[in-house]
């Protein structure tokens, strides 16, 4: 197995090593017929090709270890297999799964290897993560990584530049100020975009999550969970009453599309319909590749009453966890694999192709300044993540958090429904969720 390893250290040059993988890892692995790694996703379909490539393209450039691919349509449908995979053998290596906002709970699984304990026997050389290690996404309490980094994403507002040019709005970018955007939809919504002037697939991100992270607030208490004893709370004040009466006006309006967990959004948005979105921004491969789609993208707005400067959105998506119980060349066979994934030639290509975060400093360097030319704030956004986040921006620790974040979104529904005032709502929410974390 010889392929060239490109390893770029951004602040001490760049030097081009060439090694035999089969000898890096284990010598007995050269010698023997081709090792299979298993892995299961849940990639969107423009995301799912791009992959594809990159696993096709290292599938040709050895023969000692031969990846296959095994899409799902959601990761509840891969937690479901996964479950029912009561076999060693019936599991993948390689698996893409949310870190569930408790990645100690997921590397605690019978069936899951942390990464750092792969990483220890098989390191993967020369390659800075992009992520800091003080960011909580896929990491322990020590800032450990519990599972590959892949899939992470933010969520932004993008925008059509034909409809803000329609609705003579100039300069054709949105206010980030979230009052200020009222106006310019109500002005799209009277001239060209009256059908769906903004909507989104991320309700429970943009209207709570990150309502906090961006107006620099927290989410919960004891520092997001991550500090102190006992359960964190919630306690969704006069912020979130204003903002979720707001958004149930817009929706009466009609300025706002109701939100939508599921492709309807992205999909009207990426066929010219919608003004605005507020969506992840693993969708940027798939506009850029919609010929007829003139975007540009900016982050969440925020409200300047409550912080003078907007904060970073909090992470999301999703990571590739290592299964257990598998054999040393089979472990050794997965790392080769990630390795490869990691060198700043393949990541810089995954990071550009789809929107998903880097993985490694290297490939955000390796990125040249004219890919941002038609992205607006992007390379800004992402350039954020370098650095160590602020206390309310690390992430959040909160049990049986898939469960609540589920009610939280059953109660958007119905408040933008009109069948329950903010007030009310967000009050059940808080007390529900209580109730929820305490449940084993």
């Amino acid at each position: 197995m010889n392929f060239s390893w490109l390893f770029d250290a951004p602040r001490s040059g760049r030097k081009v090593v060439c090694l035999s993988v089969g000898a890096m890892l284990l010598s007995p692995l050269a010698a023997a017929a081709a090792t299979d790694v298993v892995l299961w996703h849940s990639l969107s379909p423009y995301n799912k090709e791009v992959f594809e490539d990159l696993v096709k393209d290292f599938n040709k450039e050895q023969k000692d270890v031969k990846v296959k691919l095994k899409a799902f349509d959601s990761e509840e449908q891969i937690e479901a297999a996964l479950v029912a995979a009561k076999k060693r053998e019936d599991r993948p290596q390689l698996v893409q799964l949310d870190d569930d906002r408790a990645p100690e709970d997921v590397a605690r699984r019978s069936y899951i290897q942390p990464l750092n304990t792969m990483l220890a026997k098989h390191p993967i050389k020369n390659a800075n993560w992009f992520l800091s290690d003080k960011n909580t996404f896929a990491r322990d309490n020590k800032g450990r990584l519990l599972a590959f980094p892949y899939m992470v994403d933010i969520p932004v507002m993008f925008y059509n530049i034909d409809a803000f040019n329609k609705a003579n709005i100039k300069p054709a970018v949105p206010q980030r100020d979230w009052a200020a955007l009222q106006g310019q939809l109500v002005t799209m919504a009277n001239n060209g975009s009256r059908r769906c002037p903004l909507t989104s697939d991320q309700p429970v991100s943009v209207n709570l999550e990150n309502l906090a992270a961006v107006n620099n607030q927290l989410y919960t208490s004891n520092s997001n969970g991550l500090q102190g004893k006992g359960k964190p709370a919630f306690a969704f004040d006069v912020l979130y009453i204003r903002h979720l009466s707001m958004m149930i006006s817009w929706v009466k309006s009609e300025l706002m599309v109701k939100p939508e967990f599921n492709s309807n959004a992205t999909k009207r948005f990426a066929a010219s319909e919608c003004a605005v979105l507020l969506s992840t921004s693993s969708n940027i491969g798939w506009f850029n590749d919609s010929r007829k789609l003139d975007f540009s993208l900016t982050g969440l707005p925020y409200y300047p009453a409550v912080t003078s400067r907007p904060g970073s959105a909090f992470v999301g998506g999703s990571a590739l966890w290592v299964t257990s119980g598998h054999s040393k060349e089979s472990d050794a066979s997965t790392a080769a694999f990630l390795g490869w994934l990691a060198q700043p030639k393949q990541a810089a290509q995954w990071y550009q192709k789809t929107g998903f975060l880097p993985l490694t400093e290297q490939a955000f360097e390796l990125t040249d300044k004219n890919y941002y030319k038609k992205l607006g704030d992007w390379r800004e956004l992402v350039a954020a993540y370098q650095k160590n986040p602020s206390a309310n921006g690390r992430g959040f620790r909160i049990d049986n958090y898939p469960q609540i974040r589920a009610m939280f979104h059953d109660t958007l529904e119905k408040a933008l429904n009109g069948n329950q005032p903010a007030p009310t709502a967000l009050k059940a929410a808080v007390a529900q969720a209580s109730k929820m974390m305490a449940q084993k």
